[in-house]
């Protein structure tokens, strides 16, 4: 096997080389550091690489697994974290001007938990100022391994842009209105948003208290299995099988969506109707409304959050950055309120639609990826969350897999919702689709590097 096709082999595989004697973790870790020296100066898609780090925890892992020391699927496996999540003794810039000397004492609980299962940290993954979806001057966004003239979404993109690059086999990101989902799209990923609460979020900086999801992105809905699993101590393995089920297609189209990524959502819906699946139309009432209520739930609470520092440092922000903070401040609080009470009214909507549905479907975004990152709180940026937004506001797990790519050869994502706490059943679903869905080509092709 090259190297290539070693970065590219799924966390499964990568396993079975390590338990059968045939690849050390220090080998594939050392693979996966030559190949951020090498790419990384186009993807821009990490803020700190720890090398040395990285190396000491292969070496432990390749000293328990050949003792029998065996701590699960991630052992050994070469991941990256968001730079918002805590890391102790290693900086955590959130990629801003303001935290850009900040060394946690304390690594975050999802840390933690990933150390436990033996997965070894590459370092820390680029991403939009204090995930709020505007790359500061000082770190500048992702970019897509598929185009680097694109990005790889706001705000997780650099943990998308590593994963999607094969130079890391999974990555942590967050999500407060599509910031797994969105970059998993563009970059060809899985991503997962869980069912709110799911992941600890103790030492992960907050955008948003009540919107805020930790969750992975990772080549297959299979190996995002894995690493939730390490990063919440629960399993989440189980086989779908889609003969039966009953999907409910919700916005599949309005909104500026792409022909490209139309044509790309009906060929997901006909692959879900020849596995023996049904797909229907369906309309969530009020769904229209979902953008302004979630502005009007996180602006005000990330305005509180950076009330610390908004005015005493406000130019350290990048300006739309700090536009959007103050924005917080004017929104009245019976508009927060209301906004709340139609998050519960939204939910119920979703729920009763999902009495009768297995799961619900749609396209992850309404475009392939553009050569910016719209503004969230702008027209170009409510249509790019526009189906993304609404899970955020619920709380349902929501995965966007990809199910092809536009004639340009970009990814393109459909996005799978189910009930609360199902999120073994979603990724059980995504793995099934990816499968019932032959991809032309799986990974980024080389030569766009050179």
């Amino acid at each position: 096997m090259s190297d290539s096709d070693l970065l590219f082999s799924s966390i499964p595989q990568i396993g079975a080389l390590y338990r059968s004697g045939r690849l050390s973790p220090v080998e594939l870790t050392r693979l996966c550091l030559e190949r951020i020296e090498a790419l990384d100066p186009v993807l821009n898609a990490f803020i700190t690489v720890t090398a040395q780090r990285a190396l000491q925890q292969a070496a432990q892992a390749e000293r328990e697994l050949l003792s029998g020391h065996d701590r699960g699927p991630l052992h050994g496996v070469p991941i990256a974290l968001k730079d918002l999540i805590d890391t102790a003794g290693i900086r955590t810039t959130c990629a801003s001007r303001i935290l850009k000397d900040h060394v946690p004492e304390r690594s975050a609980a999802v840390v933690r938990r990933l150390e436990t299962a033996g997965a070894v940290s590459l370092g820390k993954a680029n991403c939009s100022e204090f995930a709020m979806g505007v790359a500061h001057a000082d770190y500048r966004q992702s970019n897509n391994p598929w185009d680097p003239a694109r990005t790889s979404g706001a705000s997780s993109g650099g943990s998308a842009a590593a994963v999607a690059a094969g130079l890391c086999f999974a990555a942590v990101g967050t999500d407060t209105g599509g910031s797994i989902r969105i970059p998993a799209s563009y970059c060809g990923l899985a991503g997962l948003k869980p069912t709110y609460g799911l992941v600890e979020l103790e030492g992960v900086f907050p955008l948003s208290w009540s919107l805020d999801h930790a969750g992975p992105l990772a080549r297959s809905s299979t190996d995002a299995a894995l690493l939730l699993e390490g990063m919440t101590g629960k399993s989440f393995g189980q086989r779908v099988d889609l003969r039966g089920m009953k999907f409910g297609v919700i916005q599949r189209g309005g909104l500026g969506v792409e022909p490209e990524v139309a044509a790309v959502f009906e060929s997901a819906c006909d692959a879900l109707r020849s596995a023996g699946a049904t797909v229907t139309e369906l309309e969530i009432p009020a769904l229209e409304q979902a953008d302004a209520a979630l502005f009007s739930v996180l602006l005000p609470e990330a305005a509180a959050i950076h009330a610390r520092w908004i005015g005493v440092r406000g130019d350290d922000y990048a300006p739309m950055t700090r536009q959007q903070i103050e924005m917080g401040f004017a929104i009245p609080a019976v508009t927060h309120v209301r906004a709340q009470q139609f998050r519960r009214h939204l939910t119920g909507r979703f729920l009763n639609a999902l009495d009768t549905l297995d799961a619900l479907i749609s396209p992850t975004v309404a475009w392939v990826s553009p050569a910016e990152d719209p503004v969230f709180t702008g027209d170009e940026g409510a249509v790019e969350g526009n189906r993304t937004v609404p899970h955020n506001l619920t709380g349902l797990p929501a995965l966007s897999v990809n199910a092809g790519f536009g004639e340009g050869g970009l990814p393109v994502g459909v996005q799978i919702v189910t009930r609360p706490h199902s999120d073994a059943f979603c990724l059980g679903i995504g793995a099934a689709l990816e499968a019932a869905l032959p991809h032309a080509r799986t990974r980024p092709p080389e030569l766009r590097f050179v």
